[in-house]
């Protein structure tokens, strides 16, 4: 049973909707998200470039995919503002020049098929880890960028203008204020305040009511009741075919894939870092077992569903996540009822849209990323280490430069935080160690000023040694040599500090053991647990024979003077008390 539940992750609370109190909680949870997800979907798939039919279609069964194949019970998957920018902003790319909505609805679904199958292979093969490579850092500043970028692309809808020209989106952004100065669609823009008003006090004052889903009420009635298109000219949603999407195989054009295929790794590394940061946190809460690699099946599936009923690339959402569980959401069976209450509305209610503003569709996406601009994390790493903080900005600023480009920004921010943990690991700690006469400790001889065996040196070295700093670990044990010059005799590397050791480290201490040797300076080992199973597997152990490593430093200590056979040398030196 065990095994299938792995498979079918929602039998293990299926059989929890028997019981009429969770079963009445996740209906009205699931109710309640429906309500703020059928606005959302439509005004997310604007924000990707689509038709507002093609939120709804995304939100229908890959939000029930994702809740019955992942491990989260809470999780609420479905179009989201980070993913619909990024598909907006990879399309244009690829599709050729003067494609109607049909064919750039047809590669946006090709882009969610090359994204789920990236998820489900990463959860198939266990990598979840993967999603480390996205550093806090480079995280914060994408997503900062992310959301303005975001906001900004739908004032022209605010203010009732053309876009402005240009290849990149802050020329685009500049031209639709020099055309909002001149030829603002003053009801447009009342329209939109309208908007705003609604769900900010709604927010403020009652925030259990479906602030979206009234702002989207009170406006379309508006609009119908003045004919806000017809008589003034306002842009309203229009016709939204009526039916549930229907199964088209995606194109499966490799030319054109090979294109996505960055894009679509980082939406899928993106969206997922975006839903397994609730569901950790909804896990936290509500004291579930969250499985990353088996919610990255889940993921994935959802968008190969996604993108075989005209959907696009989906993910976990952070407000209406918060909306379920905070709605009482028990069981994965909350976003079920979700899924089909969108169903429901794509049947029947789909012509009740027909007024709505796309001033309130514009307002809805600039409310929902507000909260994603947070400048406090950054102000934070720079008190905590300014070179994350660095990072940050860079990939923050970048984001913004290159955008629509935005997998740029985020490639250059994976790329500086990969070459910061190389310059912090180059050079990890290397201390010449001595002993307390009083209480045997061996500490830093430099930072307690105390004196140095010049005979024997013992050393220790704290990090990993790998190829990156191989090097640094090979000059410092040479520079000590240099420095004791012809009287040292053995060196002890206490290699407790070590837990990983690659062929370079390995190669390294190989040739410096011959070269040292060579040099009448023999090199002992000490506490090696970390890597000793590397060292006997690799022959090292052997090469060198067994009497050159030892499970305490006092033992290889009565090794050296064992091997001077020096009684004076031994009386001078300041590690004396340590081998009597």
């Amino acid at each position: 049973m065990n095994k299938i539940a792995k498979l079918l992750p929602f039998l293990e609370w299926i059989h929890k909707i028997k019981d009429g109190k969770v079963l009445k909680a996740d209906l009205i949870a699931g109710l309640t998200v429906a309500l703020v997800l059928v606005p959302q979907s439509m005004a997310y798939a604007q924000l990707a470039g689509l038709a507002p039919q093609y939120g709804l279609y995304a939100s229908f069964l890959p939000v029930m995919i994702a809740a019955l194949m992942g491990s989260s019970r809470q999780l609420g998957t479905g179009p989201v503002a980070v993913v619909s920018l990024l598909t907006a902003a990879a399309i244009p790319t690829v599709i050729p020049e003067g494609a109607d909505m049909v064919t750039y609805a047809a590669y946006a679904s090709l882009l969610a098929f090359l994204v789920g199958v990236f998820q489900f292979m990463l959860g198939v093969f266990k990598l979840g880890l993967v999603i480390n490579f996205l550093s806090h850092p480079v995280v914060v500043g994408f997503t900062n960028a992310a959301a303005i970028i975001i906001g900004t692309s739908q004032l022209n809808k605010i203010f009732g203008v053309v876009k402005g020209a240009g290849q990149y989106t802050y020329e685009q952004v500049f031209g639709m204020l020099m055309n909002a100065a001149t030829s603002t669609h003053m009801l447009t823009i009342a329209i939109a305040i309208i908007s705003f008003f609604i769900m900010i006090m709604i927010k403020k004052y009652t925030p259990k009511l479906p602030g979206v889903l009234i702002a989207v009420v009170v406006t379309t009635s508006i609009s119908y009741l003045i004919n806000f298109n017809s008589e003034f000219g306002g842009v309203i949603v229009g016709d939204i075919p009526k039916g549930l999407p229907s199964l088209i195989m995606p194109n499966f054009d490799f030319t054109v894939m090979s294109q996505m295929i960055v894009t679509a790794i980082t939406i899928g590394l993106i969206g997922f870092m975006e839903a397994i940061s609730i569901a950790k946190a909804m896990a936290a809460q509500t004291k579930q077992r969250l499985d990353v690699n088996q919610e990255l099946i889940g993921q994935g599936l959802s968008n190969i569903v996604s993108s075989f009923f005209q959907g696009y690339a989906v993910s976990g959402s952070f407000s209406r996540s918060a909306v379920n569980i905070s709605s009482g959401a028990i069981t994965g069976f909350s976003s079920v009822v979700t899924a089909v209450i969108v169903g429901i509305s794509l049947l029947f209610l789909t012509p009740l849209l027909y007024h709505l503003p796309q001033a309130t569709l514009a307002s809805v996406i600039i409310m929902a990323v507000i909260s994603l601009v947070k400048f406090a994390p950054i102000k934070h790493a720079w008190k905590v280490e300014k070179h994350d903080a660095i990072v940050s900005i860079i990939t923050f600023l970048l984001t913004l430069l290159f955008a629509p480009h935005l997998e740029n920004g985020i490639i250059i921010g994976i790329i500086l935080s990969l070459a910061l943990f190389l310059y912090r690991t180059m050079e990890p700690g290397f201390t010449e160690l001595s002993a307390h006469s009083s209480s045997n400790l061996f500490v830093s001889a430099i930072d307690n000023k105390l004196d140095r065996c010049e005979v024997v040196s013992i050393v220790k070295y704290s990090g990993a040694l790998y190829f990156a700093n191989a090097g640094y670990f090979e000059n410092k044990i040479l520079e000590l040599i240099a420095n004791k010059r012809q009287c040292l005799r053995f060196i002890i590397v206490d290699m407790a500090g070590i837990n990983w050791l690659d062929a370079s480290g390995e190669e390294m201490l190989d040739g410096l053991l011959e070269r040292c040797s060579s040099n009448s300076v023999e090199i002992l080992f000490a506490r090696m647990e970390g890597i000793e199973k590397v060292l006997k597997r690799s022959g090292f152990i052997d090469k060198y024979g067994k009497d050159r490593f030892f499970d305490r430093r006092t033992d290889a200590l009565r090794y050296a003077w064992k091997m001077l056979g020096d009684e004076e040398a031994a009386s001078h030196s300041p590690l004396k008390h340590l081998i009597s």
